[in-house]
């Protein structure tokens, strides 16, 4: 005390600007709270209940992400509820399953909307079947439930420029494919029976997920795309609307009453180079495998 009291008296003017300073701050740090918590649009109020979102953007090619904030969400007691924002136009196959699976572990404990943006198809309208309720845009492009694999033939260009293939492989169908020799008679069969496959998985979720009768759904599944309004007539959709109708429905089921506080994610996180850079991303069919099944 005495040091402070020697300290004021002989700088009374830093003395006298300190406490000022400490002033200002307090009463800044005081007003940031007050404006978080009780500002009028009361999405961030302390009493809000928390609702959870979840953004699906873009091609779908990898997943875990997704499924990490699903689960966050999921294992948040202080969640009430959740929406699912999609505008996807699909994606490889077993990301879009993860995803579905994932979003079927949280309906099973919390109450899920989702929310169908510009367009949520193929792997996007797969992913949107685990949910409660599906609410679509009268525009929104969907459904397109189908499987396809794209296989690249550059044989001709490769005997252009003077290159052959030379592959040792265990077994006969391990070269199929291949992007150097178009395919065989028997490889065609062998790749047609893994996407009839795939496809009737595709089917027999979103009929058990809809409750809809199988051979409905596989009239409905040769690859065509609808409208959110065709979809709702062929009972591929719930509701016609966007985000707010959606949450509205969630309100509902959740039994939610007051205001209510978005939790969004995935959260982005980018290294300083990709900040500086921009992510860069590159196609699987040319670094990865030869060939690659989606729902697109």
């Amino acid at each position: 005390m005495e040091n402070k009291l020697k300290f004021s008296q002989k700088h009374p003017l830093l003395f006298g600007f300190g406490l000022i300073l400490t002033a200002v701050v307090l009463i800044i740090g005081a007003m940031a709270v007050f404006y978080s918590y009780f500002s009028p649009s009361g999405l961030r109020s302390f009493f809000a209940t928390r609702v959870g979102v979840v953004n699906i953007t873009g091609l779908i090619t990898d997943s875990r992400k997704i499924t990490s904030w699903i689960n966050q969400l999921r294992d948040d007691d202080s969640i009430a509820g959740v929406i699912v924002r999609i505008n996807s136009p699909g994606g490889v196959v077993g990301p879009s399953q993860e995803i579905y699976s994932a979003i079927k572990r949280l309906a099973n404990k919390k109450k899920v909307v989702v929310s169908m943006g510009a367009v949520a198809a193929s792997g996007g309208y797969y992913i949107a079947c685990a949910a409660h309720k599906i609410v679509a845009n009268p525009g929104t492009l969907t459904a397109s439930i189908g499987v396809k694999a794209q296989l690249t033939n550059f044989a001709e260009l490769m005997k252009k420029i003077g290159i052959k293939e030379q592959t040792i492989t265990s077994g006969k169908l391990k070269n199929a494919g291949t992007p150097f020799r178009p395919l065989t008679d028997e490889e065609k069969k062998y790749f047609q029976t893994l996407v009839n496959d795939l496809h009737a998985q595709f089917v027999n979720d979103v009929a058990a997920s809809r409750h809809m009768d199988i051979k409905q759904v596989k009239k409905l599944a040769d690859g065509r795309a609808m409208t959110g309004r065709q979809a709702k007539d062929a009972g591929l959709v719930d509701e016609l609307g966007g985000f707010d109708k959606a949450l509205e429905i969630l309100r509902s089921l959740a039994r939610i009453k007051g205001k209510i506080s978005l939790v969004e994610g995935p959260p982005e996180k980018f290294s300083l180079v990709e900040k500086i850079l921009g992510k860069l991303t590159f196609k699987e069919q040319i670094l990865g495998p030869q060939w690659i099944f989606t729902y697109e």
